[in-house]
């Protein structure tokens, strides 16, 4: 499989995307203003605990306070302490913290106390002293001599905390492992000394830019170029991987053609695309994905595709062309939390297998961990993907000002009928001469128009003169009756 990583950097943002095969897989963006929290440590103060929900708030110096679960919360090492909130933390205690998710919506950030530092090949957890090995290299020879590589370090270095394997750890030399290793020890000395020196709440420890995380955790052997539209990133991307992946250094280029890079490779494209409800399939069919703040729905239908055989065969390719289109969407998008797939119904149970199995073998690329059930009796897949971050329509959109976010908005007749009972109501509590109505040009059209003898019937009843008013910065639903 050929795999290109494209970084276009501005000063305002920067945007990565994962290309395979010369299809958009993954769109990542990060602005100036709003960049990513997940991976930050803060020294933070509790604010607010919560015994009703084994929970606390913690004020880490952003907007929003953030939250912190007593699941998240792990002791000193020898300690003995208690599994409820109010055990673990009081108001006002200073606490060292990471974020895990960024603030979503209306949610701040998600924060935990198992501290963890990310390198090329490693995760360090400088709170507990055990060693694991990732679940996607499934060669056992090759888990067992990572394992060992790590249990001896943390044997001969007492203190300084555990290890995880990473997928790109696999096949690496135990000397590359060990400077892996030996550095985060250092990092993690380091955060710890300005952890005990800063009394103030704050930023401790922040995570690498964007454009340096994806050299980080998207490059793997399968990528074949890296290419950067900015001069002074790619300086820095090269100085990067020549300090800690030597191996990705000649897979960094310049790019500096006079077209942008995202409309060479179709990106802008594609961002366009996904921020619409309607995904086109190339058999006909179509999904329709809906996002909510519970959980994100994905409806497949056959469309315009009859097929050849029979009604079983037809739903049967509709629904694997589908599998294979929402894993790209998942990962295109971002969606993260709940989501319910309602595939076509399948009659046969063998169908209803494959459809399954096409969908978590594509999942199997994904980055963000994810947890599929079975069909259900309804002929729905629940499924869940971990969410660190914002949604790509999150990211680059916000709710319609017109309707509030809702998809809809109220028809030119029923804003008619709202102006009328709005009309009877003013009429019977004041004593007016004249009634003036504001409203859109749309509603005044049809005032004057297929509502026009109900507009003098009321006349006639209130015994007032009604007059009308366009104004063009009102919504449909917008409207003012104004006494005179």
């Amino acid at each position: 499989m050929s795999e290109e990583i494209l970084i276009n950097v501005t000063p305002p943002e920067t945007r990565v995307a994962v290309v395979e095969n010369g299809v958009v897989q993954e769109i990542i963006i990060e602005r100036a203003e709003r960049c990513g929290l997940v991976g930050n440590i803060y020294k933070g103060r509790i604010c607010r605990v919560l015994p009703g929900m084994q929970a606390a708030f913690v004020d880490i110096g952003l907007e929003r306070a953030a939250f912190l679960h007593a699941s998240d919360i792990i002791g000193t090492p020898g300690e003995s302490r208690g599994d409820q909130i109010h055990e673990l933390v009081r108001e006002g205690d200073m606490i060292v913290v990471q974020v895990v998710k960024d603030p979503l919506g209306t949610k701040g950030a998600r924060l935990t106390t198992n501290i963890s530092i990310a390198s090329r090949y490693l995760v360090c957890m400088p709170a507990v002293s055990t060693t694991g090995v990732s679940q996607k290299i499934e060669d056992e020879d090759e888990r067992r001599r990572l394992r060992e590589i790590l249990l001896r370090y943390v044997e001969a270095h007492q203190g300084e905390g555990g290890f995880i394997a990473r997928t790109a750890a696999e096949a690496v030399s135990e000397e590359a492992l060990e400077k892996d290793m030996a550095f985060l020890a250092k990092l993690w000395r380091g955060i710890k000394e300005r952890c005990t020196h800063v009394n103030q709440i704050g930023l401790v420890h922040d995570d690498l830019a964007l454009a340096l995380r994806a050299l980080r955790d998207l490059v793997t052997p399968e990528v074949e170029r890296i290419r950067i539209d900015s001069r002074a990133m790619v300086d820095k991307a090269v100085s990067f991987a020549t300090k800690y992946i030597p191996e990705i250094q000649g897979r960094i280029e310049y790019y500096q053609g006079e077209r942008p890079l995202f409309d060479l490779y179709g990106v802008e494209e594609e961002i366009r695309k996904a921020l619409q409800r309607k995904v086109s399939l190339k058999s006909g069919g179509h999904l329709v994905i809906d996002q909510t703040e519970a959980m994100t729905t994905i409806d497949v239908n056959t469309g315009a595709f009859v097929g050849h055989r029979n009604l079983e065969e037809t739903i049967f390719k509709t629904n694997l062309e589908a599998a294979q289109a929402i894993c790209r969407q998942l990962r295109l998008r971002n969606l993260g939390g709940i989501i319910i797939i309602d595939f076509i119904d399948m009659t046969e149970d063998e169908h209803k297998r494959q459809v399954l199995r096409a969908l978590e073998k594509c999942l199997a690329r994904d980055h963000a961990k994810t947890h599929i059930t079975e069909v259900s009796s309804l002929g729905l897949v629940e499924m869940t993907r971990k969410r660190t971050r914002e949604s790509l329509e999150h990211v680059l959109c916000e709710p319609c000002p017109c309707c509030g976010g809702r998809g809809s908005i109220k028809t030119a007749e029923t804003t008619c009928y709202e102006i009328f009972r709005e009309i009877l109501r003013e009429s019977r509590q004041f004593e007016v001469e004249t009634l003036l109505v504001l409203a859109s040009q749309e509603v005044v059209d049809r005032l004057l128009d297929e509502e026009s003898a109900h507009l003098a019937e009321l006349e006639e009843f209130i015994g007032r003169p009604i007059r009308l008013q366009a104004e063009a910065l009102y919504t449909q639903e917008q409207y003012d009756v104004v006494l005179i």
